[in-house]
Order: structure tokens, then sequence, then C-alpha cells
């Protein structure tokens, strides 16, 4: 629980509050201090008269009722202390910066539960333990530097570790990003990410609270929780870029099938971030980077790069203006030639030699007033450009103070986000960092930039919760696994009955341990026919699949062989059909549920693993999104010559795939490769479904 106390304490105690600046205890009394603390700050420390001007309560036994305790003692002594304070003192909020709980002991864990007890008992918040603290514009109760330059209308960051947080505020306060508040959750006993996200959704005011929330996340306890919350708050405006660590192939066991050999914990982070709308970053820089390019968007009613799409180039420097553009066009975005007589006028305005097809080049000698001219018609003149991206260093030969309060005064100005690319960090110190006191942030590299700005466009909308039924049999699909009476892979004509229920189209196909019966169908569809065994689970591997059988003997032939295979028990038929070959897969994650795959079939999905995730149940827009990010997309949209396939038919069936499996939960694996597409159908082949009860 997240009170008023915690964020708004009138009166704050720092239990273990000293004079050495250079210990968590002494750091956090400067901090708070130096913050403009307007309460009534307090301290206890045994062995201390006067802590930085303060007077020192020798015992929390002695304490008036105070709202909010910081505690920087050894883990052992925080327990007794946190029930005094709750039980004898008022105190509302904890906020416990020290370690040696369960992240180290079992011992540590119980101190933990301990504190957690009581905090519930009194009905207190708790923050960490092993944390660097809480700070807000109201106090900065943290024991770390760098503390950034604070806005009400800054960022919200959230962090699932304190020395990493501290990290990502470095890159942060580098580039001029502000802040409105940061969390340290620590172990995250009571309030974790989750906690925090659903705080500032239920408490929301979209006219005074930031909407923009960076988060780095190290466990994810509540996704269900991190779903609805990070959606809601995206949905009502805010924007929201998150690094999950510790995302490493899991689950590495002997996978049985190629859902299985891909699909890991990372998949289901993907899906999750992918459903909430979150824009997913893998660095410090990229996170970082992401919140500047928010803060240079105007307000929105959801996520996305608020119609972005196409850039203006605007440099002094041909090199950094022709590998900006070279990044952004690999991430899908434009940079369109500019011509004509806007064009022709700006280019009279500028030095001989000067270029204004895109990237503008006004040269190293070009002046203030020349950037301001060429900006000018960015905004006013060139109306195929949603963006501004100015890149200014210090060649030498300008003034570069008057040159950043001309960029300054544009960006107030223009219509179109600017968005500011100034490299000379070590030579243009002094100006750079005047630029940033203006409100401003920087981006120093370009590149940087273009890929952080590729993945916010990518990022997609967040889904609607709403379950896309349109004629799936549910009673039908719940019959039939309750029928079901063994746990492992089931025969494939249960497989084409649960499909049936879903209306997942399947190629026609007998399964029989008797091979007149097989002929007889095979004359019945037509040749040629595919034989494949049943009973193995890699049928490839062991001989059990024949193509393109075109005669009765072939066909009699290839049966023969196939039940003499290990494990075989019939064999399958079914007509042969040719197109490209695609694939959709799911497996079950532990507290996230159905990781949907999809990608190119066949044996490129484990050489390639070129696979999109989604978490079911999936929307049409969600489905098509994963399509969409795919590498291989070109060859799924058509390409040289070549038609692609029935795009529609292949989202239709992703979507349903996953409503079956949002009411089938025993489903713990599911593997549909290949469906086989052209621009006219795409058929089921080859599935497998794997049950758990």
């Amino acid at each position: 629980m997240i009170n008023r106390e915690l964020i708004q304490p009138e009166s704050i105690v720092v239990v273990g509050g000293s004079n050495n600046y250079h210990k968590p205890g002494g750091a956090i009394v400067r901090n708070i201090i130096q913050g403009g603390f307007e309460g009534t700050l307090r301290i206890v420390n045994p062995k201390e008269d006067e802590v930085q001007g303060i007077k020192v309560f020798h015992d929390v036994t002695e304490l008036p009722p105070t709202e909010l305790a910081i505690l920087v003692i050894p883990a052992k002594m925080c327990p007794d202390a946190v029930k005094t304070l709750a039980a004898e003192k008022g105190v509302k909020a904890f906020i416990i910066i020290s370690a040696g709980f369960g992240e180290e002991t079992e011992e540590g864990a119980r101190l933990e539960a301990d504190i957690l007890e009581t905090c519930r008992h009194y009905n207190a918040s708790l923050i960490g333990p092993n944390c660097i603290g809480l700070l807000n514009n109201w106090h900065h109760s943290v024991f770390t530097k760098p503390i950034p330059q604070l806005n009400p209308k800054g960022v919200d960051f959230i962090s699932g570790s304190g020395a990493t947080a501290v990290f990502i505020l470095e890159s942060a306060v580098m580039k001029g990003l502000q802040f409105n508040s940061v969390w340290s959750i620590g172990n995250g006993k009571q309030i974790g990410i989750e906690d925090v996200l659903q705080y500032m959704d239920e408490n929301f005011n979209p006219d005074t609270d930031p909407t923009i929330k960076l988060l780095y996340v190290e466990n994810i306890s509540n996704p269900d929780k991190l779903l609805f919350h990070a959606s809601s708050l995206i949905r009502k405006g805010c924007r929201i870029a998150a690094i999950k660590s510790g995302s490493s192939e899991s689950g590495s066991r002997a996978a049985s099938s190629h859902t299985g050999a891909i699909a890991s914990s990372d998949s289901a982070v993907e899906a999750l971030f992918r459903k909430a709308g979150i824009v997913r970053c893998f660095s410090r820089e990229e996170l970082t980077t992401v919140g500047c390019i928010f803060s240079c968007l105007p307000p929105v009613g959801g996520q996305g790069g608020n119609g972005l799409g196409s850039f203006a180039i605007v440099t002094h420097a041909g090199g950094p203006g022709v590998m900006l553009t070279d990044a952004l066009s690999k991430g899908g975005l434009q940079v369109p030639q500019f011509t004509g007589e806007a064009a022709e006028e700006l280019k009279s305005k500028l030095f001989p030699g000067a270029s204004v097809a895109n990237p503008i080049d006004i040269l190293a000698t070009g002046t203030p007033e020349q950037l301001a001219t060429a900006i000018d018609y960015c905004d006013n003149r060139f109306d195929e450009v949603d963006a501004i991206m100015v890149i200014f260093g210090t060649p030498g030969l300008v003034k570069l103070f008057e040159t950043y309060d001309v960029l300054h005064k544009k960006i107030l100005e223009c219509k179109k986000p600017i968005f500011p690319i100034l490299p000379s960090l070590h030579t243009a110190g002094p100006e750079v960092a005047e630029f940033l006191k203006k409100g401003h942030v920087n981006f120093s590299d370009e590149v940087t930039l273009a890929v952080s700005l590729s993945r916010i466009i990518s990022t997609p909308s967040p889904a609607r919760p709403e379950i896309e039924l349109f004629g799936v049999d549910v009673p039908r699909i719940r019959q039939i696994i309750s029928e079901i009476k063994e746990d492992g892979f089931v025969e494939p004509q249960v497989v084409r009955q649960l499909f049936e229920c879903a209306g997942i189209p399947m190629v026609p196909e007998k399964v029989s341990d008797d091979k007149q019966q097989l002929i007889e169908f095979a004359n019945k569809i037509g040749y040629p026919v595919v034989a494949k065994v049943v009973g193995p689970i890699h049928k490839s591997d062991v001989g059990g699949v024949a193509l393109n059988i075109r005669t009765e003997k072939h066909l009699a032939l290839e049966f023969e062989r196939m039940m003499e295979i290990e494990g075989a028990h019939a064999v399958m038929v079914q007509k042969m059909l040719r197109g490209t070959e695609l694939f959709i897969g799911a497996k079950y994650e532990e507290k996230f549920g159905h990781v949907v795959l999809c990608g190119m079939g066949g044996i490129f999905v484990e050489v390639l693993k070129d696979v999109s995730s989604g978490l079911a149940p999936l929307s049409y827009p969600e489905a098509s999104s994963m399509i969409h990010s795919l590498r291989a997309y070109k060859i799924i949209k058509g390409t040289r010559g070549q038609k692609g396939v029935n795009e529609k038919k292949y989202t239709e069936i992703i979507v349903r795939l996953s409503t079956l499996l949002r009411f089938a939960t025993e489903i713990k694996e599911l593997d549909i490769n290949p469906l086989l597409a052209d621009e006219d159908d795409v058929v089921a082949v080859d599935a497998r479904i794997r049950i758990e009860k």
C-alpha cells in the first residue's frame, strides 16, 4: 500500500542518521536537508548528540509522533525498531535502506517477514528493505547521487535495483532529463513495481501528473497487474518504457517441439510488453534516450510516436547527418528529399556549397541565423516532415551560446518537435549545460536517437481487453479437454477436433494403422499425397515423412516402412499442398499464461529463430503487429515479383488459436509447423498439442 505519509510526510525520522557523508546514514540526512524538506526532520543515533545541525534522539522510544521513518541500521535491529515506531510513535510509512534480509539469508528472510507483518497490522507503507530510498519533489530520501533536476511534470522512474537506478540517473542527468520521482523498491516485500504503477494509475490526474514512466524491472511477480495498470496509464495519455533484465534463455530443458526450443521467459516478457504498449529497451542509454524522446513529444492519448514517420535533418557536419539518415532508414523511418521552389529559396539563403536535399547541411561556417532559417523552412514550408533533428556541435567557428539560444527559441516556437543533437560535450560543456538548464534534453549520439525512436514507433498501442470469440465453440473445447485422460501429446484426431472448434483450417488427412483405408483415402482426395508417421515426436529425424507420393504402390511401401519405425502406431496421409511455410506455436509460462509465437515455418523457425511473441488472448491488431515485426515480413507480404500470402487469414488463425488457448489452460505446448500459405488460403498441415491437467 502507498499512503500520503510515504509521499508527502509532515515529519521524517532517520534512524541511524550520522555526520559521516560517506555512509548511507549521513548521506541521506544531507540529501533531505539539501532537498529543502519543509517538514520536521528528526535523527536517532545513540552515539551522537547532534547530526548535521539537528539535535539527536538517542533511542526511538524518545521520539515524538512521526509520520515517515527511514531505517539505516543493521538488519537484525530493524524488526524491533519498526514495531516500536508503528505501535508507539504512529509511524505510517517506512523506508528501510538496510541490507542483509531475504536477498542474503533465510534468517534475513524471517526478519523481513516480521517487518512486513508489523506494517500490515498497523496499516503502514513499506519501501524496501535493501533499497536506496525514495526521491520526489517533497523529500529527497535517498543516500545516493546524482540528484536529478526535479520537475512536477518530469519523469517517474521505478527501479527494482538501487545501484542500477543510480547508473540510469547518471545517464539521464547527462542528457538533461528531468524527474518527478525516483522509486527504488529493493526487495519489494510490500510495494513492488506493479504496486507503484497501480497507485499512479488509480490516482492519475491528467492535468497535473507526469505522463512519462521509466521502469527497470528485475522480477515481474504479478504480470496481470503490470499489464492492467501499464496499459491503463498509456490509454490515459502516458508513455512507458522499460528494461527487463535477467531474461536470458530459461527452461533449457530438452524441448519436445519447435515452440519449446524457442519460447523462453524472455518471450513472455516481450509478449507482455507488446500487449501493454510498453516500449522495451535493452540498455541504460536506450532507456534514458527513449525518455528524452518522450519529453520532446507533445501530449497524446496513447503511446506510439505521435504520428512521427518522416524527418528533416539540419546539420553543420555532413557525416553525422548521413549516419543519422542511414539509422532512421534502417528503422523504417523516412528522410524525404527536398526539391522545388521552397528548397531553392532556402539554398539561396545559405552559403555557397550548402545542401538542402535533406539532410540540410548548412556547413561548418553556417551562422546561428542560417540555422534558424533552415529550421523555419522545415517547420513551415516542408510539409512532408513530421519532426526536425538538429545536429550542431562546435566547429570552432561560431559562438555556441548564441547558436544554442537560437535552438532554444525555436524549440519553444515551432509546431513540429525538434530533437537537438549536441555532440560536443567535451569542447562545449558550458554551452550544452546552459542549454540543458533551460529545460531541454540533448541526444549526443544521433544513431542511438534513431534506434530508440524506431523502437517507439514500432511499439503498438495497448491491446483491447476484450476476447475475440467469433464462433469459437468454447463448450465443445472444454468437453474435448475433459475427455482426455492422460497427460502428454494428444492424438492427431484430437488436434483436429480442437482446431475445428476454433475454426482453424487443416489440410484433409486421415490417420490409420490400416493400409487399405489410407489407400482408399488417397484415391478419394487425389494424388500427390504426403505420409507421416504417428507416434515419434520429431518425425523428420526418424525418416517419418514422405512427400510427393503419386501412386498406390508408393504409398503402400511408405506405410510398411513407417510402421517399422520405433514408436510408430499409425500413419497419417494428407493432401500434398504447396505454398509458403509459416509457423504458429504457443507455450504456457507460469504467471504469464500462454505465449503465442509466429514466424516463418519449416526448418527456418529453428535455424533463423525469426519469431514474434504475443500474450493470449490476442486481438487482431496485436496479431497483425506480431506479423509485421518479423524480419521476414517482406516474404509474407510478397517481394521481387513473388506473390505474398493471405496475411488476413494468417492473422485470423493466430487470433483464433489464442482464443482456444484462453479456454484451454491445460494445453502447455502447441506447435503448428508448417502452415502452408498462398495468396488465397492458409492451412495447418502439421500440428501437435501437449496437455497437462
